[in-house]
């Protein structure tokens, strides 16, 4: 009987024990996906200067037909590469944890980050791309070369340079959904470019620090804004320490000067006003030092002017009629008076000259009497009595 007892003690051990292996065995990876980046070299190798388009490609990743979300595919850094602490399901916190570009969560963005909606999910007309129902999916990224400026959840702008620490596109779930099988980790090699080769021609003065043409360039946050708010840039290219200006529509709004940083970047934001029109405008970056020139096209709805100049009032045609008639009637009267004035100074004229041919001492005889003036060569008459 102890015999028998022990067998099945012996027997039960082991099925636990070949349960557990098994149970370890079958649980899947913390992030079952997997991520590849092909560059213009065909590998996941961009430069480090300038911004580069890649193709980055996933498979293994969890599909939830209907489900709300969808992951980000996003380029920043992690702080634990290879344990996995920065995961947001193990704890970890963006700007302390992670830190990636920032970019609009829309399908018109600049290409920094990407959005993958679940198939079916009634996000699906916001997202870059759809999961494939086996979890693979593709897309196109921009990476905007090997130093970038992040925020955390504060808003504290801090610089990441990807030559110092380990960068890599990042893949997490969206809309705050933290799921461990869709996130992953995937590292990015920086190369910087070659100098170009310049003939003595071509060759800057001493002392000076010349700008390759197309070397500056700007970036904004959103390509289209709302009057009122602000337009968030960046800029990339720019002399290191040198004074930068950006100016909307040449001047409309301004902000500056701003400090070029180490690797002759800069960042800000540049106040749109509540009565711009609406429409396209372009904002301008500016070096002081190099001269260099970068711009970018926004978007801008909301404004007011466009409005108002719509709305402002228009002369009706009978008022425009009514004040001819009143300048004309005007004339008229004006015209009517120099006329009388001239008929009565021509009367008074002829009265004075009528007045001078009159002898002198005659007298009009009395207003009113009805006797008949006496002519000048028509003898008096006799007196009664009088000697003749």
């Amino acid at each position: 009987m102890k015999n028998l007892t022990r067998s099945l003690v012996a027997v039960a051990t082991a099925l636990v024990v070949a349960a557990s292996v098994v149970a370890v065995t079958d649980a899947p990876a913390w992030a079952a996906g997997s991520v590849s980046v092909t560059g213009p070299s065909g590998s996941a190798s961009v430069d480090a200067d300038y911004a580069t388009e890649v193709t980055v490609s996933g498979s293994g990743f969890q599909s939830i037909p209907n489900g709300f979300g969808g992951i980000y595919v996003l380029f920043g850094w992690v702080d634990d590469a290879g344990g996995g602490s920065w995961r947001p399901s193990a704890g970890g916190v963006v700007g302390e944890d992670y830190r990636y570009v920032p970019d609009a969560e829309s399908a018109e963005n600049n290409g920094y980050q990407r959005f993958l909606a679940f198939p079916g999910s009634q996000t699906e007309s916001s997202a870059n791309g759809t999961l494939g129902a086996d979890g693979s999916w593709s897309i196109g990224m921009v990476i905007p070369g090997a130093v970038f400026e992040s925020q955390d959840r504060e808003g504290r702008v801090s610089e990441v340079d990807c030559r110092r620490v380990t960068c890599g596109i990042i893949t997490i779930g969206a809309h705050g959904v933290k799921n461990a099988n869709n996130e992953t980790f995937t590292p990015l090699s920086f190369q910087a470019a070659a100098p170009a080769e310049s003939t003595p021609a071509e060759s800057a003065p001493a002392g000076s620090a010349p700008v390759a043409a197309g070397a500056v360039r700007v970036g904004v946050e959103a390509g289209s804004v709302v009057a009122g708010s602000s337009i968030v840039f960046t800029g990339q290219g720019f002399t290191p320490g040198e004074q930068i200006v950006a100016a909307l529509d040449g001047g409309l709004t301004a902000v500056g000067p701003l400090t070029a940083g180490t690797q002759g970047e800069v960042a800000a934001a540049l106040p749109v006003p509540r009565d711009i029109r609406d429409g396209t405008h372009l904002i301008t970056l500016r070096g002081a030092g190099s001269g260099g020139v970068a711009e970018a096209e926004v978007s801008v709805t909301g404004g007011t002017s466009a409005t108002a100049a719509e709305t402002t009032p228009v002369v009706p045609t009978w008022a425009i009629v009514v004040l001819l008639a009143c300048i004309v009637l005007s004339m008229a009267l004006v015209v009517t008076s120099v006329i009388t004035a001239l008929v009565r100074a021509r009367a008074r004229r002829r009265a004075r000259r009528a007045a001078r041919v009159a002898p002198a001492g005659a007298s009009a005889p009395p207003a009113g009497s009805g006797a008949p003036a006496a002519s000048p060569t028509e003898p008096l008459p006799l007196s009664a009595g009088a000697p003749r």
